[in-house]
């Protein structure tokens, strides 16, 4: 007899299927692996020498009627959630004292009537379903390691009773709307309980009866073959895995008699026929017609369109995280200001907002808060003077930085502003901050204990102040200091219908377009040009001044 090669893997196997989970059988072959079994294929005896026939040590048919090769090989076609009785169960389940649920009644019709057809198929192959007290208990009683005395931890307790507990509550989750998404301070026991995501699930185990031959129905020779879960995506998990082309499983007997058994387990659903599949595929295809049916009527079938002249501005942004900065625990003040001239946006619009408060990182040298906090907004720009001098203005994004103390007390750490970028696409700006100082340090030390500082009433006096009418705007004695930095990433949109129009109308637009486009840099760009111009003429005229022998 060859050597039988075993199937050490015993993990499980993760399956997906769309197929309903009613159509899934599988082929059991169990058969215990003892000296009689061996002695079986040793070769005959050659005449003429005094050896005995193998046949003498064949075992004899047992007293109730079965022959041995029944008790020690079985093979077991099993459907989902079929109910295969044990000889326990069958025990059991005669007596009507044992029964105390509405389910152990109904096994015992189940089981009188197999009794009056002649009794059970199987022997020692059975099944527990998922509304059997079995399952429960392996589930809640099962070990996580191999150590003699495990304590089960929280986690192991909540996800034994993740499947039971979901299906309790399925109904009132389903038929009462919560009155509070976000629980802003949660009890230590509401953790607790909603620590662990709920995923209805179900159970069936495959098991074997592999006490001695006439000595079935006892629990300490039930031994799991395989377990079956499926959840409500159709995610199939089998353990073992199906045998397939490997070897099979081996699984020995403890006691004083150990005895050796080998089974398999093997998908044998039928494959679907070519005219299910096809109109499997047409009802598909029917289902997904009129979903997309409704997300057409929910969309609209017309494209929503700018007015003639306009320049409609979309900006999904990110404030993504702040740097450099004294204090910690900070959080992010920002909102955009809309020139006053041509620009408008939503009345529904929310064009500012405040991060929430985080706690800083340490990252090289500098203190990083990442807040990753999102944010979006749509305006409209309506041209209307055709005169070509009219420089048309850009929103403005301006930010402010605070921290918080112990005592829930704030202090301003810097103030920014920056154009919004003129050119669609992605951008990632970093934006400089500065805030207020006293001179002394009494004021530093008013600041640190007391959280008292200096700060701007009118934000807008980053930037060019809102009620400044002159032509120069003067800062002189204001006293600053620098401080981090705040990066923001900005997604940028914009609509015109002079993008697709070739009329007058899009060559107006387009100069207008570009300058916008050149808007955003032209104040930052000249002045810097123009400053280093300034300051090269003042160096040359310093050079020519000089004595000619220096």
């Amino acid at each position: 007899m060859a050597e039988t090669v075993w199937s050490t893997d015993t993990g499980e196997a993760v399956y997906r299927s769309r197929d309903p989970v009613r159509n899934l059988r599988l082929r059991v072959h169990l058969q215990r692996i003892t000296s009689s079994n061996f002695l079986r294929y040793q070769p005959a005896a050659q005449p003429g020498k005094d050896l005995i026939d193998l046949a003498t040590f064949r075992p004899h048919p047992t007293a109730s009627g079965h022959r041995s090769e029944e008790e020690e090989e079985e093979e077991v076609v099993i459907g989902w959630q079929e109910k295969l009785f044990s000889q326990f169960e069958v025990d059991l389940y005669r007596n009507e004292a044992a029964c105390q649920s509405p389910l152990d009644h109904q096994y015992r019709q189940e089981i009188l009537k197999l009794e009056d057809s002649g009794g059970r198929k199987n022997r020692r192959i059975f099944t527990y379903t998922d509304s059997d007290r079995y399952t429960n208990v392996e589930e809640h009683c099962q070990k996580m390691t191999t150590a003699a005395r495990e304590v089960p931890s929280f986690l192991v307790e909540r996800m034994a009773n993740v499947r039971r507990r979901r299906q309790d509550r399925r109904g009132m989750e389903g038929g009462i709307l919560k009155s509070r998404i976000v629980t802003w301070e949660p009890s230590e026991e509401f953790v607790r309980n909603n620590h662990v995501i709920n995923t209805p699930l179900q159970t069936m185990y495959i098991m074997a009866d592999l006490g001695p031959s006439g000595k079935l129905g006892y629990k300490k020779s039930e031994h799991v073959l395989c377990t079956l879960k499926v959840d409500s995506n159709g995610v199939i998990t089998v353990k073992p895995d199906f045998t397939g082309l490997k070897g099979p499983y081996r699984m020995e007997t403890e006691g004083e008699k150990q005895e050796l058994w080998k089974y398999t387990v093997d998908n044998v659903s039928s494959l679907a026929q070519p005219e299910e599949e096809e109109r499997e595929q047409r009802v598909f295809k029917d289902l997904y017609g009129r979903h997309k049916e409704y997300l057409s009527s929910l969309v609209g079938t017309d494209f929503e369109m700018t007015s003639p002249g306009a320049l409609r501005l979309f900006v999904n942004g990110e404030v993504v995280s702040a740097q450099g900065y004294e204090y910690d625990n900070l959080y992010v003040h920002f909102f955009v200001e809309l020139p006053t001239t041509n620009w408008s946006s939503p009345a529904f619009q929310q064009l500012s907002g405040i991060t929430q408060t985080c706690a800083t990182k340490s990252l090289g040298m500098d203190k990083v808060a990442y807040f990753s906090y999102p944010f979006t907004f749509e305006a409209s720009f309506l041209h209307e003077d055709e005169s070509a001098d009219a420089l048309p203005e850009w929103p403005v994004l301006y930010c402010e930085v605070l921290s918080l103390d112990f005592w829930r007390r704030y202090r301003v750490e810097g103030y920014g502003v920056v154009a919004l970028p003129a050119t669609p696409g992605s951008h990632t700006l970093t934006v400089p901050t500065w805030r207020p100082m006293e001179l002394g340090t009494g004021a530093e030390l008013r600041r640190f204990f007391i959280g008292g500082s200096l700060e701007l009433e009118d934000l807008s006096y980053v930037w060019i102040p809102g009620t400044f009418k002159g032509e120069r705007l003067s800062r002189f004695g204001f006293r600053t200091e620098t401080t981090g930095c705040v990066t923001f990433r900005l997604h940028c949109l914009q609509q015109s219908r002079a993008f697709m129009e070739s009329s007058s109308l899009r060559k107006r637009m387009q100069s207008v377009l570009d300058r916008l486009e050149g808007f955003s840099q032209q104040s930052s760009v000249h002045s810097v040009l123009e400053a280093f111009r300034r300051a090269r003429r003042r160096m040359q005229e310093a050079r020519e001044s000089l004595p000619q022998d220096l």
